[in-house]
């Protein structure tokens, strides 16, 4: 019985000591960080390469570059974005591309027509070389992961469409639409879609990318549309879908926008 006593005081005087660290743990002052300091480091020769890292990364390397470079048509001559006020070469290609691709698989989907294509300048960012086009070429032109979407506007937003597009003084890539405005004032003289005056009323779809579908670049005509549809659809997929399939590429020079 005197060591079972003598156990329970020590017992006892753990817990009370344990209690006392407690007590004064809770208490302990906490301390957060004041400043953070780093510095740039930048990737350069300076660095040299590690052997066993580049053996590993090299076959995945190669099989990118092999998918890369893989050859899907020919430029006759190079389709530049800065070369043109009002339209330019690759701008009509990549408008008039988006529905010739996107316009079957709208079909499909929702039995109805693309009636025009709007894109931005400002997302076409590189040029299309003269000789082979590869994958490579357009993961340079379109490096974003945009994807095509339909947008429902009335025609009204058509108009709204128009003036934005002789205010910006910006060759966007624009196809299905033709502007005719007056070459001093820009007011519109008249608008029409597939051949046929707008309707103020009339529903269009115009395909675009999600990135302007959303107001993207101030374009917040398109945020009055009635309804949208995500097509599932990369615009860079849907390039290197057109490359494939129309081997030699067309220089387009057709006029979408004429002041008089």
């Amino acid at each position: 019985m005197t060591k079972l006593r003598k156990y329970n005081r020590i017992l006892t005087s753990i817990i009370a000591l344990s209690g006392i660290f407690l007590s004064v743990s809770c208490t302990t002052q906490k301390y957060t960080n004041t400043k953070i300091e780093g510095k740039q480091i930048g990737v350069t020769n300076a660095y040299p390469d590690v052997k066993s890292i580049e053996d590993y990364v090299a076959p995945y390397r190669d099989h990118i570059n092999k998918d890369l470079d893989h050859v899907l048509a020919y430029a006759p001559e190079t389709l530049d974005k800065s070369k043109g006020t009002w339209q330019t070469t690759i701008g009509n290609l990549l408008a008039d591309a988006t529905i010739e691709m996107g316009n079957p698989l709208f079909q499909s989907r929702e039995k109805k027509n693309i009636d025009i294509c709007l894109l931005n300048h400002g997302g076409i960012r590189a040029i299309l070389p003269k000789g082979d086009v590869t994958t490579r070429t357009a993961y340079e032109i379109m490096p974003f992961e945009n994807s095509l979407i339909i947008v429902e506007l009335k025609g009204a937003q058509i108009r709204e469409m128009a003036e934005y597009i002789l205010k910006e003084k910006k060759p966007h890539p624009l196809s299905g639409l033709k502007i005719v405005a007056d070459k001093d004032n820009l007011n519109i003289k008249s608008l029409s879609a597939n051949g046929k005056p707008v309707q103020e009323n009339q529903i269009y779809n115009v395909a675009t990318s999600d990135y302007l579908s959303n107001g993207g670049d101030s374009m917040n005509f398109f945020k009055k549309g009635i309804k949208s549809y995500d097509m599932d659809y990369k615009l860079r997929n849907l390039l290197i879908d057109y490359f494939k399939k129309v081997d030699t590429i067309p220089v387009i020079t057709t006029e979408r926008i004429i002041l008089e």
